[in-house]
């Protein structure tokens, strides 16, 4: 299996128009969506430890209304027949859903991740999260019996925003083969590399924080090869600095 990944310490949609066209087979991502700021004001998310002019030091919010040219990126970069995902709550996907749509691609359903236990906030606490489904091309998923809501624990006392590997390795399973490359534009800690490596395909990412780079990298390290300019060690005490995450 081709386990290798490299990863980069850039803007997203920076690095994304540093990509050949039609070189990639699948994109996983999670921006950091405008409405956390929101729900910060309110006290809805747990994620304000380390506020400055965002909601914690780890990672910039991405404004809304930068979707349209992370989405002209995103599916210049994809080849033909492919899938896109993206993590975001009820708000964002109404902000989402016509910009990604405008940019070409065809949208099949929100996917529910259901986190199994609830979140902070009231009226009706979250426990659930939205993967939108989005296609270029027309491509089949590898399992027609899976479910579109995927029921997996919540990580607890991760990285700020850290997904379940778990959760992207269905996806990965369901739209790609061995040895295709999967990129994720705002990797934080490595989830989707992680996902993607396990299953034998290629990962490349970025993100804007050195410290979230430098985690990914041990992370891949421990399942395959690869480049990433932040090679130092993350702090030991790094994944206990936050004492619960409410995932975006």
């Amino acid at each position: 299996m081709n386990s290798s990944f490299e990863l980069s310490n850039l803007d997203a949609v920076a690095w994304l128009r540093s990509l050949p066209s039609e070189s990639v087979d699948l994109v996983i991502t999670d921006p950091a969506y405008e409405s956390l700021e929101k729900h910060r004001a309110i006290g809805t998310t747990t994620r304000l430890k380390h506020s400055k002019s965002s909601s914690n030091d780890w990672f910039a919010i991405f404004p809304n209304a930068r979707f349209g040219e992370l989405f002209d990126e995103v599916f210049r970069v994809l080849r033909r027949d492919t899938h896109f995902y993206l993590f975001c709550d009820a708000e964002t996907m109404f902000v989402a859903k016509p910009e990604a749509e405008r940019a070409g691609f065809k949208f099949w359903k929100p996917l529910v991740w259901d986190k199994r236990s609830i979140g902070m906030g009231y009226h009706y606490r979250a426990r659930y999260e939205f993967v939108l489904f989005f296609e270029k091309g027309k491509r089949r998923l590898r399992d027609l019996g899976i479910a579109d809501v995927i029921s997996i624990a919540r990580v607890h006392r991760g990285y700020p925003a850290e997904k379940p590997p778990a959760v992207s390795e269905i996806l990965v399973g369901q739209s790609t083969e061995p040895g295709e490359l999967v990129i994720d534009p705002f990797m934080g800690s490595g989830s989707v590399g992680v996902a993607a490596l396990r299953q034998g395909r290629r990962f490349a990412g970025t993100d804007l924080n050195p410290e979230a780079v430098s985690i990914a990298a041990s992370r891949l390290r421990e399942l395959g090869t690869g480049t990433s300019p932040v090679e130092s060690a993350p702090p030991t005490d790094l994944l206990t600095l936050v004492e619960s995450v409410h995932e975006r």
